[in-house]
């Protein structure tokens, strides 16, 4: 038993040492220049000049969730297309109403405008 899993052990025992290596050989010779952009807290792409209360704008949010909601359901269709043979006609036709569903549902999404950055 211990066999068969005498890769994976080996593979995690040579990534972790690789990457320990890595990590103290960073250490011992990376540079060590600290200047006050480097100390600067540094979050999801904003700068630090902006205060907490900054607010974005609800097409943010709307396109944020909508790119989501179609992306996961998108994901959906993989393991169909990876055994479309085993489940045959019906999940074909189950695919295709679903594809043609999400499609309607991006083509309103697309006329009511909630695409439009503003």
């Amino acid at each position: 038993m211990l066999r068969s899993y005498l890769p994976a052990i080996v593979f995690l025992v040579l990534g972790g040492a690789v990457g320990g290596a890595f990590a103290v050989l960073n250490s011992v010779i990376g540079p060590r220049r600290a200047t006050p952009q480097k100390q600067d807290p540094y979050e999801c792409g904003l700068p630090s000049e902006i205060t907490r209360g900054m607010r974005f704008g609800i097409s943010f949010y709307l396109i944020a969730m909508l790119f989501i909601l179609f992306d996961i359901e998108v994901v959906f269709l993989y393991p169909i297309a990876v055994e479309l043979r085993a489940y045959g006609t019906f999940a074909l036709l189950e695919t295709i109403v679903f594809v043609v569903l999400l499609f309607v549902a991006f083509v309103y999404v697309w006329r009511r405008g909630a695409l439009e950055w503003k």
